[in-house]
């Protein structure tokens, strides 16, 4: 689950990527209301294959703001 706060309402877009720098899901593409919000990633891919175990990186990108973070899937 990845938790996030939104100062002001905009588009939101959140990108999952493979170490490769490609793009492997896209969890929110959408405008949304200031606030917390949250979304979960299943560990898929955007055809809904099952990904290995391994570093991926979220970006998340609202107006200005981008935030990019590393996760580690461990199955």
């Amino acid at each position: 689950t990845i938790r996030y706060q939104l100062r002001e309402a905009g588009a939101v877009e959140l990108v999952v990527y493979n170490t490769l720098g490609q793009q492997v899901a896209l969890l929110v593409n959408e405008y949304q209301a200031a606030g917390a919000h949250q979304a979960v990633w299943d560990a898929r891919d955007q055809n809904g294959r099952s990904l290995p175990s391994g570093i991926y990186l979220y970006r998340l990108r609202s107006g200005e703001f981008v935030k990019s973070h590393k996760m580690l899937l461990a199955r």
